[in-house]
């Protein structure tokens, strides 16, 4: 769902960013995360924000299942606060289309951009105009390349990477009862959000469960290769409990691979909600766990950081939500947690 949005834009964009010592997530800077929940407003801060009749816009490089969510998010947050949305943009992955929209939106006037740049190396030109007008950015997953925190924009708001891949090999031994032998396929190339989710995963079971070991290995740099990787995965271990992959679309091609095979012993742990993934989760197939952030919370989070902003609060370079593993018995609660949705019906009829 999130990261098929991104692939486009990937290449040479990101860069790779190992983890700290500890194990924890680091921004796309380097940055060490601070915890959304960290944000918070007192009663009077609030007051002051609405009677500052301020406005925002939310600039976004397309919309999806995901934006959606961070969307809804920053919507309902700037409306708590009396923050008047005044205007809303889909560039389309397209970065020339985002620089335009940045321009159509200050024309009036906002107070506050919120925005997930299309093109980080290149995003300082389309938010130059806004900087330069004292327009306060919040961003999300990315910041242009070249800008400083707490000078050129507020903060960057996304996931707590490894607490993602961490939940990942949790769900996988607890699909497993903590032993057998797993098949790992990661994305190989260079983008920070999938490199730490999988690192995460394979650091979880190499070090917490001594019992279940990864025979498998395989870098994916194209999705439309995913249910290749799998079929000669399972092709050379055929007694393989359990696959990773790196996010959910391809994981359906690795779920076509199983059903192939007529394989419905293989477990499938992946990442990010996707409608077809859970519907086979809920209906007993080969997907066990789906782990996926707060998306809603993300766009609540930015929203909110900006409005302190507007009072002088500066609010932490890096701030990350948290992710839960979604699972058949807890579908319901993780959908709405995670995008501030029901389940889709497809969804909600199997579970009858």
């Amino acid at each position: 769902m999130r990261i098929a949005t991104t692939l486009a834009l990937m290449t040479g964009l990101f860069g790779a960013h190992a983890f700290a010592a500890d194990g924890a997530t680091t921004g796309p800077h380097g940055e060490t995360p601070t915890a959304a929940s960290t944000v918070t407003l007192t009663a009077e801060e609030e007051q002051k924000i609405k009677d500052g009749k301020f406005t925002a816009a939310l600039v976004w490089h397309e919309m999806s299942e995901y934006t959606n969510a961070v969307n809804a998010g920053a919507q309902d947050e700037f409306k708590r606060l009396g923050i008047e949305v005044v205007a809303q943009t889909d560039a389309g992955f397209d970065g020339a289309r985002q620089k335009a929209d940045v321009e159509t939106v200050l024309a009036k006037k906002p107070s506050i951009i919120v925005s997930l740049p299309v093109d980080p190396a290149s995003a300082a030109t389309v938010y130059d105009p806004a900087r330069a007008a004292g327009v306060k950015l919040a961003f999300v997953d990315n910041s242009p390349a070249g800008y400083e925190h707490g000078k050129d924009y507020v903060t960057i708001v996304s996931d707590d990477l490894f607490q993602m891949g961490n939940k990942a090999g949790v769900a996988m031994a607890e699909a497993l009862g903590k032993k057998g032998k797993v098949g790992y396929i990661f994305h190989d190339a260079d983008f920070y959000v999938t490199n730490q989710r999988d690192q995460a995963f394979k650091k979880t079971i190499e070090q917490d469960y001594p019992d279940m070991k990864i025979v498998a290995e395989q870098g994916m740099a194209d999705p439309a290769r995913s249910e290749e990787i799998a079929q000669a995965m399972v092709t050379q271990h055929p007694d393989l409990d359990g696959i990773y992959v790196t996010w959910a679309e391809p994981a359906l091609s690795v779920l076509s691979a199983l059903r192939s095979a007529g394989n419905s012993h293989t477990r499938i742990v992946t990442l990010d909600l996707n409608e077809p993934a859970a519907l086979d989760m809920v209906k007993g197939g080969s997907v066990a766990a789906l782990i996926a952030d707060e998306a809603y919370n993300i766009g609540v989070t930015a929203a909110r950081s900006a409005a302190g902003a507007m009072l002088g609060k500066e609010a932490a370079p890096f701030l990350v939500v948290d992710s839960l593993a979604v699972t058949k018995d807890t579908v319901k609660e993780g959908w709405k947690t995670s995008l501030n949705k029901d389940v889709p019906q497809s969804i909600a009829d199997a579970l009858k």
